[in-house]
């Protein structure tokens, strides 16, 4: 779609306007103005976005139009069912997979997305209470939903199936699948600056990743060759069709100030309390121990609903290493040293992960030959 930005006009731009405005971030234009992409307009989009964990920029592009059309939809407004091909998508998506989580019913990571799993659960939940087992939320299970009391109130039912689920896996590193996604590729090079290119820097920091994951006896997946840029939803579709356990999505960044600068890490969450919280961990993680080891700084760990985290049924999270734009980070990421260095503070993190604080040691100070150690002594 065209990007829609402040200057614009048009019916794109009403519609825009008409959904914020129902959305309660735009009051109510005068329906004899022509209808404007305004600073007002820029403001309410500016808001939307960082309530709904999207990049703020004020421009309508993709992702942004996506979730503002998302956001129009309640439960009950129209039937909801499990389509293969195209996958439903919206606010009312949400609210029943939250529905279900609080009755007890595990519809997967509340991500918005009508997918298998919460087509399962709600057959389920039509089993048990003796309605039509079809899969859909039509009317009558939108009534059942309604007239129950949900069996857990207030937490975060999903957080004790992640962590469970991490805790079955065990603390050994050997026979887990990792996907590895170095961000861009083939014709989109990312951020160029100086001769070098965020796709070049992130595959061969992917590979040196890969190289040390293999050592350790773990099964590591790489998205992309140099030759291919798979969007976001491909690359997540990767990682659900390989049954990866973690996706690690490596950037660099860039910005129109030269003084930007550091490390930060992204994972599942929409800023109002749904979030991956085994994601929100390893984030944590991988943030301390690329900073404490480069002396990079650290420019945070932050929820987001970017589709590679969002469409992904395994943890993920998405690392930006450094700013191409600054000078100092630039070099750092020009020597395959410092690029081995991040890569080990990467593996060490989901170990850190896996380890559930249990025979751990300080941030900063477990090496990779320690890794090696600890795996041979468990084998």
């Amino acid at each position: 779609m065209q990007l829609l930005r402040r200057g614009d006009v048009g019916s794109d731009v009403a519609e825009i306007r008409s959904t914020l405005t129902r959305l309660g971030l735009l009051p109510p234009a005068d329906p004899q103005a022509p209808p404007v992409f305004d600073q007002q307009v820029e403001h309410a989009v500016r808001a939307f976005q960082q309530q709904r964990g999207l990049i703020i920029d004020g421009i309508v592009g993709p992702a942004t139009y996506r979730t503002l059309r998302d956001a129009t939809f309640r439960l009950g407004d129209r039937p909801l069912a499990f389509l293969m091909s195209q996958p439903t998508t919206g606010d009312d998506v949400l609210m029943l997979q939250e529905r279900m989580l609080e009755l007890g019913y595990d519809a997967g990571r509340a991500n918005g997305v009508f997918g298998q799993q919460t087509e399962q659960a709600l057959r389920n939940f039509q089993r048990d209470y003796g309605l039509i087992v079809d899969g859909m939320c039509g009317p009558d299970t939108v009534r059942a939903l309604r007239q129950l009391q949900p069996k857990v109130r207030g937490g975060r039912p999903q957080l004790l199936r992640e962590q469970e689920r991490l805790r079955g896996a065990g603390s050994r590193l050997s026979g887990k699948r990792i996907v590895i996604d170095p961000g861009h590729g083939g014709q989109d090079r990312g951020v160029v600056v100086d001769g070098l290119s965020e796709a070049d820097l992130m595959l061969d920091l992917a590979r040196r990743l890969e190289g040390k994951m293999a050592a350790t006896g773990m099964e590591a997946l790489l998205t992309r060759g140099p030759d291919n840029c798979p969007d976001e939803g491909e690359r997540a579709r990767f990682a659900n069709e390989a049954g990866a356990d973690l996706i690690l999505s490596l950037h660099s960044d860039g910005n129109s100030s030269p003084n930007a600068q550091g490390v930060a890490t992204f994972h599942y969450g929409t800023g109002n309390g749904t979030s991956s919280t085994v994601g929100e961990a390893l984030a944590g993680f991988i943030q301390r121990e690329v900073t404490a080891r480069t002396t990079m700084s650290s420019c945070g760990s932050h929820p987001k609903t970017w589709d590679l985290l969002r469409l992904t049924r395994c943890t993920a999270v998405r690392v930006e290493v450094g700013y191409l734009t600054n000078a100092e980070d630039r070099a750092r990421l020009a020597t395959p040293g410092f690029r081995d260095i991040v890569a080990e503070g990467i593996l060490v993190a989901v170990k850190r992960l896996y380890l559930l604080g249990k025979d751990d040691q300080p941030t900063g100070t477990f090496t990779f030959n320690d890794l090696l150690r600890y795996e041979m002594s468990k084998s």
